[in-house]
């Protein structure tokens, strides 16, 4: 199991609440917070991309040189990158994403975000396209990105983009083929783009049932397309001494919900999920308190004691999670202790697992 955590890099925290939150959006927070991560055992760290304010989120770093930022200062943590094809030019991410790839020795990866906010298109002039079609634009915007990065004249003529004989120099360090290629969605259009173009299928926060089902379906999508895909989970982790403390802490954020920002974050989403014809995707039945944490994050159900946060991780693991994305109340305190508390004990039950397959095959 991998663990990544949202970067802080929007203001407002990870829940939209207006309970005090020992967090922060500056630059200065966020490299710390990147060195403690990488030494308590993450993996990746996700920077947000958001262009303007919406649900309390008033301040905003941008992600790429946000990232960029960060390389310089850490040594092992992969870091991750959301871009919005439509406000993007995948040409011009390429180039990017290969110059912090290469000041990272080989740590950049790309979050590639259909979009669901609207706003963010119509105030810079650009298109709101269909939902269907706006993952149609990511898929090309994918494939030009894996063009520019692995060949040296690359051409592409789609209905979004024309390349006519690309490149980049330097290459990406991370060719195993390009850096990983992460996206988010739960519709079908989503599943089936994640099929045919991405590394790693971001899910939202959802129960092992409800997991396992997308896992089931996108992984046989895949198959049919000669590839196999990684899945990540989105969770807001809440790690107490006892499992009544950390869901009064739960009931508690959403006691304090902002309402109109909530309510404001699930009008703008009823451009996601809701709008497909199957009405099926992120946001189309998440409810009010759902939407206090704006990825599902309360339904992962990483709530409790150090013991049972585990065991549920080793849950999700067995239906196919290959990584855990958390987001904190506290960052200056949860996501150290996280990974002081939490994540050994995976790693114990990981080791205990091991020792009975190899038993059960001798």
């Amino acid at each position: 199991m991998k663990f990544a955590y949202w970067v802080p890099n929007v203001s407002g925290g990870l829940v939209v609440s207006k309970i005090p939150q020992r967090t922060d959006w500056t630059f200065d927070y966020n490299a710390k917070l990147a060195q403690t991560a990488e030494q308590v055992g993450f993996d990746y760290a996700l920077a947000q991309a958001r262009f303007i304010a919406s649900y309390g989120a008033e301040y905003q770093l941008e992600a790429l040189s946000t990232v960029a930022a960060l390389a310089p200062l850490t040594e092992r943590l992969k870091l991750i990158a959301a871009v919005h094809p439509g406000l993007w030019h995948p040409g011009v991410v390429a180039k990017m994403g290969s110059t912090i790839d290469f000041i990272s020795q080989g740590r950049f990866c790309l979050n590639v975000v259909s979009g669901w906010f609207k706003g963010e298109f119509t105030i810079y002039g650009e298109p709101w396209l269909d939902h269907d079609e706006r993952y149609r634009r990511s898929e090309e915007f994918i494939r030009v990105l894996k063009g520019m990065w692995t060949k040296d004249d690359f051409h592409f003529r789609g209905d979004f983009y024309r390349i006519n004989g690309g490149w980049v120099k330097p290459k990406p360090v991370n060719q195993n083929p390009h850096p990983e290629i992460f996206q988010g969605g739960n519709s079908k259009a989503a599943r089936r783009m994640a099929s045919r173009v991405s590394d790693w299928y971001f899910m939202n926060g959802n129960t092992i049932e409800g997991v396992q089902e997308q896992i089931q379906e996108v992984s046989a999508l895949a198959r049919q397309e000669g590839r196999k895909v990684k899945f990540g989970l989105n969770a807001f982790i809440l790690v107490r001494d006892t499992e009544a403390e950390a869901h009064a802490v739960l009931r508690e954020i959403i006691a304090q919900a902002d309402k109109e920002a909530v309510e404001g974050f699930g009008e703008a989403v009823k451009h996601a999920g809701a709008s497909t014809h199957e009405r099926q995707g992120m946001w189309a039945n998440s409810n009010f308190e759902d939407l206090v944490q704006y990825n599902d994050g309360f339904r992962t159900g990483l709530i409790g004691t150090a013991e049972q946060v585990a065991d549920r991780i080793r849950q999700y693991y067995e239906v196919g999670v290959d990584l855990i994305l958390g987001g904190f109340l506290h960052y200056s305190d949860d996501l150290a202790a996280f990974g002081h508390s939490v994540i050994p004990l995976v790693r114990e039950i990981e080791a205990r697992r091991r020792t009975t397959d190899e038993l059960v095959t001798v």
